[in-house]
């Protein structure tokens, strides 16, 4: 009996041995939750490409807007000088006045702006900075340079106008009403000057125009002339070039920092042509 029961505690006991492993493999059997697989990130959508004009491009463009401002001077005749309408501020080298014939010729309607100068000379040392501001800090000699580099470019026959071909346009041609500034007899309508410019340029064209659609001819900056500086004669003349030989070129409109008396159409100033300054640029004729 006792040897029956031995047997049998000793089979319960190697049965419960033998299930332990099967247990212990269901127990690894059980699934093992999985993390999640990150989402894939976007891909960065393409910058849209810029249509960025190239420089030569930009340069053309702005080139194409200069001959597009070339307005036609109808040809005439005009007294030049110390007209009445000038009165006591005319100067002695404003007389005698005289008749002068001219040709019809073009002159822009702006002063050349520095955006201009760059695109022809690659560079801009005018001392008040801006695109649309005229060139100023440049030599009579500065503006023949820049004038042969824009014919190269553009196949044209840019030059600076005559002294007489100034006047005419500024005093509105034949179309003139015979005003002592151009365009009007208030300098506020027409001109930057000392009075209304806060001792700076301003840029081209922001004032009313002449009676030819021209801006700035009284104020804004002073503008070369090709004419050496001489003496009036009271004898008529035609398409006057000036003296030969001189010592200075003229210049014409008066600027930003003269008084309202400077910016006369008839008044007339003289610089050296090697000299640049703060107070003068160019207008272009053709």
């Amino acid at each position: 009996m006792r040897l029956r029961i031995l047997l049998l505690t000793l089979s319960f006991f190697l049965l419960g041995a033998a299930a332990a492993p099967v247990l212990a493999q269901q127990d690894i059997l059980v699934p093992i939750p999985m993390k999640p697989k990150p989402k894939p990130k976007p891909k960065p959508k393409p910058k849209p490409r810029t249509n960025k004009p190239s420089a030569a491009q930009t340069r053309k463009a702005i080139l194409n807007r200069l001959i597009a401002n070339m307005v036609y001077v109808e040809g005439g005749t005009f007294t030049m000088g110390a007209t009445p309408e000038q009165g006591s501020d005319a100067d002695g080298d404003e007389k005698p006045t005289h008749q002068v014939t001219l040709k019809g010729f073009y002159i822009c309607k702006y002063e050349v702006t520095q955006a201009e100068w760059k695109a022809v000379m690659g560079e801009n040392s005018s001392h008040f900075k801006g695109d649309n501001l005229p060139v100023e800090n440049v030599s009579w000699f500065d503006c023949q340079e820049f004038i042969r580099k824009l014919n190269e470019l553009t196949g044209k026959n840019f030059r600076l106008p005559t002294e007489a071909e100034w006047e005419y346009a500024a005093r509105g041609g034949r179309r003139s009403y015979g005003a002592k500034y151009a365009g009007d007899n208030n300098i506020d309508n027409v001109a930057w000057y000392k009075g209304n410019s806060n001792s700076t340029t301003h840029p081209v064209g922001t004032k009313r125009a002449n009676e030819l659609g021209l801006y700035d001819m009284s104020g804004n900056v002073f503008e070369l002339c090709q004419d050496w500086k001489g003496s009036y004669s009271s004898s008529s003349q035609t398409n006057p070039t000036g003296p030969s030989t001189g010592s200075f070129r003229v210049f014409r409109g008066g600027c930003w920092i003269n008084t309202a008396r400077s910016c006369r159409v008839s008044n007339r100033f003289i610089n050296t042509p090697s000299l640049p300054n703060a107070y003068v640029g160019l207008r272009l004729a053709q």
